[in-house]
């Protein structure tokens, strides 16, 4: 038999070249839109570049001024890692026990808490909306009109001002939204397993939906969780609409800037592309080590 490996590129190409043209326009928007702008910021970041002059290198200087000159650098990496940690995780645990959850329900039921739950990872707009009036400064907002009613506080808490709560506030809200692509892999992931497995298992020993969860569905919907695992993180790593649109840019004291508000901040409003790339590329390997951390957690169990 011929090794097709041995015979080269060319050969595969002409032999399966139906394959490769279906595969095509994915490669070539993904090679557009993903790989060329990572490679265009990563060349970009050591160069000044003001998009109105050519640019010019300048070796690591972008990277020495973002760490040791630019305060704001910090406090928006500050945040971005607390943001990560506090909602990644918990969005993720709350993902997939809202998943389960609905996935024991039936009829109309399951349908209409789905789409619910759904629907503000799709009008993130209205959300925000919707969250401004519950966290509205004056005495009006239905927070602090609650509060004040049964005398928790005597006057308004300013919660999008403040930089003591904001950025509580901008997780409560993140979490709200969070619930997109990654939910919906989970629970379809929950309605996919074979029900004889759950019969194996009780047979086996397991007594109830709690066991039957951690020893049969779990693993066996680890491809689901692992992709959700990358969404949700992905998600809290790249916030950056709600603190724009809920606490003002910049916000008060920079409670709620972010590595990626600031990326807007050098990139849209300084154009200082070269610093910008910088942060971006700073970005990006910090997303990639933490992509690879959840491979090596999942590794195992998706291959099982």
């Amino acid at each position: 038999m011929t090794n097709t490996k041995a015979l080269g590129l060319g050969y595969r190409i002409k032999r399966s070249w139906i394959s490769y043209l279906m595969i095509a326009p994915f490669f070539i928007l993904f090679f557009v839109f993903t790989i060329l702008p990572v490679l265009s910021s990563i060349v970009l970041s050591f160069t000044n570049f003001n998009m109105l002059e050519m640019p010019s290198f300048v070796g690591l200087t972008n990277y020495r001024h973002l760490l040791a000159n630019d305060q704001v650098f910090w406090i928006a990496f500050r945040n971005t890692m607390i943001f990560a940690l506090v909602t990644g995780p918990a969005g993720y645990v709350l993902m997939v026990f809202l998943a389960w959850f609905i996935n024991e329900l039936r009829g109309i039921v399951r349908t209409v808490l789905t789409l619910l739950i759904y629907a503000p990872s799709m009008i993130a707009g209205a959300a925000f909306f919707i969250w401004f009036i519950i966290f509205s400064p004056d005495a009006h907002g239905y927070l602090n009109g609650f509060l004040m009613r049964w005398n928790i506080i005597h006057e308004p808490i300013m919660w999008l001002l403040d930089a003591r709560y904001v950025l509580g506030v901008l997780m409560v809200v993140q979490l709200w939204i969070s619930m997109g692509a990654g939910f919906l892999a989970v629970l379809a992931g929950f309605k996919a397993v074979d029900r004889t497995y759950y019969e194996a298992a009780a047979i086996d020993g397991v007594r109830n939906r709690f066991q039957e969860l951690w020893h049969v569905t779990l693993p066996l919907i680890a491809p689901q969780m692992f992709f959700a695992a990358i969404m949700q993180l992905a998600g809290s790593f790249a916030v950056w609409e709600i603190s724009v649109q809920m606490a003002g840019f910049p916000s008060t004291e920079y409670a709620a800037s972010t590595i990626v508000t600031h990326i807007v901040d050098y990139a849209q409003i300084r154009y200082e592309l070269g610093n910008a790339s910088a942060l971006a590329v700073i970005l990006f390997f910090l997303m990639l080590v933490v992509n690879l951390g959840l491979r090596k957690m999942f590794i195992n169990k998706v291959n099982t």
